[in-house]
């Protein structure tokens, strides 16, 4: 691995965890859970790696969808991973943040996230994304809206709408995905960070999340290194 040609910003769509689970005749929940173990051990290999943005899809809009219980499991899953399993984040320097809708989201969640976002907001050394209740779409969405509301306040005009203007009116204003990963076989993006991902390079190892330790993200990173890139060319 070139320590040298390492991509600025990595998004993992962690997928497989209930497939993992189920495969060895576990509840799903057990796969969400040996998942969040797995994330806290890679983010440690990542940030030490010296690559300074790492954004991690944990809850689609529509994963909403899923069995009550299971929805459940993973908000109390998550205040665990926010408020306790995460917290050593703050002592590497890594500040944390959140993409997505706060609506829908449990009270007690959205207090976990806020108060770790305040306790990393002067972290300097890296960036946690947290993709939560997050919709590619729908940031566009709400992108627009934003936007289409300062137009009518008179803040800006259309004239005034750029790339910038787009970016800055994101849920994040972060440099562009580099390389985006994605575990378990399947070859689709699923709506995740949508506009980020315009130029990134894409990888879709068979290992369910679970499984994707630090050996199998530093093969993620050769190959990364292995392609050249075009940006569009």
């Amino acid at each position: 691995m070139d320590k040298n040609n390492l991509p600025k910003h990595v998004g993992i769509i962690m997928d497989g965890n209930g497939r993992w689970a189920t495969e060895r005749g576990m509840k799903r929940s057990m796969g969400h859970k040996a998942g969040s173990e797995n994330l806290k051990e890679l983010c440690d290999h990542i940030y030490d790696l010296g690559i300074p943005i790492l954004s991690v899809f944990a809850f689609s809009t529509e994963n909403f969808k899923r069995d009550v219980q299971e929805v459940n499991y993973l908000m109390n899953l998550f205040i665990q991973m926010f408020e306790k399993e995460f917290a050593f984040l703050k002592k590497k320097d890594v500040r944390v943040i959140f993409s997505g809708r706060r609506d829908n989201l449990p009270a007690n969640v959205l207090k976990a996230m806020d108060k770790m976002s305040k306790e990393t907001e002067n972290c300097k050394h890296a960036i946690f994304n947290v993709c939560l209740n997050y919709g590619g779409q729908y940031e566009i969405l709400d992108m627009a809206k934003e936007i289409a509301q300062e137009v009518e306040e008179g803040k800006i005009t259309s004239k005034d709408i750029d790339l910038t203007t787009v970016r800055s009116h994101l849920y994040q204003d972060l440099p562009d995905l580099d390389l985006v990963i994605r575990t378990s076989g399947e070859q689709r993006i699923s709506n995740f960070m949508l506009y980020q991902s315009a130029y990134a390079e894409y990888y879709f190892p068979k290992t369910y999340f679970p499984d994707f330790n630090a050996h199998e993200f530093d093969l993620a990173i050769e190959e990364y290194q292995r392609r050249t890139r075009k940006f569009g060319g």
